[in-house]
């Protein structure tokens, strides 16, 4: 008896995740679909960016409409949210500097016009630690938001910049490619 007990208080946890329809990767759980902008977002897909051996942050990709199609994705004009959650401390200039990589790498002509605002969008980058969540949130017509742990840190304008940091993680040259099939839910 005490053993069915047992079973059913540690079983709780992951019954109540699957019945509020909650998604789990590597211990992090994001839910199926969430409220922005008075819209709702659905989890497109979710996936784990590791550099070299370290697991670093469990991504979820939410959009109005789902596609698995990432170029798509990237130039679509709705809502996105992209979620990072650290599995490690890291600081912000290195968070900053991969993303800037991944913009080297997807954004092809449109290159020169977004390298101010790279840097403007960098230097919100905080340090994270293990735990942390960094939020990166487009609205149409008001530019992309960032926010660490629901704190709004600054936003960058432009729709060219979102579709091109979106092409990050989801463009032809991504930095992980298990994480972009992640997010596309392939």
């Amino acid at each position: 008896m005490k053993t069915t007990a047992l079973f059913l208080l540690l079983a709780l946890p992951c019954a109540l995740s699957a019945a509020e329809g909650g998604k789990t990767l590597k211990g992090v759980t994001m839910p199926l679909a969430m409220q922005a902008e008075g819209k709702t977002l659905e989890l497109n897909g979710l996936g784990l960016r590791t550099k070299v051996v370290f697991k670093v942050y469990v991504a979820g990709l939410y959009l109005e409409k789902t596609s698995r199609d990432g170029m798509e994705i990237a130039s679509s004009e709705q809502v996105k949210r992209m979620e990072l959650v650290f599995l490690r401390s890291v600081s912000g200039e290195d968070v900053a500097k991969a993303i800037a990589d991944g913009f080297e790498n997807n954004a092809g002509a449109a290159l020169p016009a977004l390298k101010e605002r790279i840097g403007k969008f960098g230097a919100l980058i905080p340090d994270v630690k293990k735990g942390d969540r960094l939020v990166f949130l487009y609205r149409p017509g008001q530019g992309l938001e960032v926010l660490s742990d629901g704190k709004a840190l600054g936003g960058i304008a432009g729709k060219d910049f979102a579709d091109a940091l979106f092409r990050v993680w989801l463009g032809p040259k991504p930095s992980d490619k298990a994480l972009k099939a992640g997010l596309l839910g392939l």
